[in-house]
């Protein structure tokens, strides 16, 4: 049986990464995802509602803000399920921290780097695809030189993120491993490669908890999986309708189809009748007026019912006519 926290409920979340006791454990995993990049030395949780550019703007709320000991401002957002703009979202927050930087009267635009890293339990289609990590930066289209530093986004998909424990090389590959499968734990990997995970195990243990901490991380599971049940049930009345329409749809546009269809030919073989019946027409013409020349020339009814294929009584009327 699992002993440890679900990283993906959001109680779950900022109880191992958003707390002063666990704060040597996000600046443990930050200097791992950056690698070397920049160390962080000692970071301060932020006020994690930042007020709106106006008044009536509504708050918006992160699951982690912080900022490092060099000014950097960071972001750290777990999101378990899929949003259609999801993306632009991420960049809507980010540009959020930014904004606030601003002060009133002289100012040179002089910012400090603000990074959102997104873990993400789905998959989104707009970024590339089979990549776990997508690192943004603003940056020139052609020669992909860096053009700023002050604004960066981390979107790590962690379904795309399929190594085993045994083939887990860094400690942020590490990170990652048992981020996405610490739910399903009897024991804590990797105790003897860093001592991080020995206190990741030691926090995120249920059988720690209070009663008054598990009643709010039983709380935070049921409301991810009642968000989940919503999201599978939508899903699939989204498909009956759709199915529903598209039968509708379909039905109606056969009839169109069939009903122009049906014109179609029936124009085609009333023109075709036609063109047959204006040929026959055509061919009695000609045969009566044959039959006038051969009762001209004396020929019987019968010589002339042969070569014309008309009956007596037609050829008996065209002679009468001829007197």
């Amino acid at each position: 049986m699992a002993q440890f926290i679900n990283p993906f409920s959001d109680w779950g979340f900022k109880h191992i990464f958003g707390r002063e006791i666990s704060k040597d454990l996000l600046i443990c995993f930050l200097n791992d995802l950056f690698a070397g990049e920049f160390v962080i030395k000692s970071l301060a949780f932020g006020n994690k509602e930042q007020i709106g550019l106006s008044k009536d703007s509504r708050e918006v709320i992160f699951d982690i803000y912080c900022t490092t000991d060099e000014g950097k401002e960071i972001i750290v957002e777990m999101q378990n399920r899929g949003q259609e703009h999801f993306i632009d979202r991420a960049l809507y927050y980010t540009s959020r921290v930014i904004v606030n930087q601003g002060i009133k009267g002289e100012w040179d635009y002089d910012i400090r780097p603000v990074y959102t890293i997104c873990f993400m339990n789905f998959v989104d289609p707009l970024l590339p695809l089979g990549k776990f990590r997508t690192d943004m930066v603003l940056a020139d289209r052609d020669t992909g030189k860096t053009v700023s530093d002050k604004i960066r986004m981390i979107y790590l998909m962690l379904p795309l993120f399929e190594k085993t424990e045994a083939e887990c090389e860094t400690d942020f590959e590490r990170w990652i491993f048992v981020l996405k499968n610490m739910n399903t734990f009897e024991r804590m990997p990797f105790l003897a490669k860093n001592a991080v995970f020995k206190k990741l195990a030691e926090i995120s243990d249920l059988r720690t908890l209070s009663k008054k901490d598990m009643d709010k991380y039983e709380d935070s599971i049921r409301i991810m999986r009642d968000a989940y049940a919503t999201y599978k049930y939508a899903i699939k009345t989204g498909l009956e309708d759709g199915r529903k329409q598209g039968l509708e749809e379909g039905m109606a546009q056969g009839m169109a189809q069939g009903i122009e269809k049906g014109m179609a030919q029936g124009i085609e073989k009333g023109m075709a009748q036609g063109i047959e019946k204006g040929k026959a027409e055509a061919e009695h013409q000609k045969n009566i007026e044959f039959a006038k020349l051969m009762l001209s020339d004396g020929d019987s009814t019968e010589k002339i019912q042969k070569y014309t294929g008309l009956t007596i009584e037609e050829i008996d009327a065209i002679a009468q006519s001829l007197h």
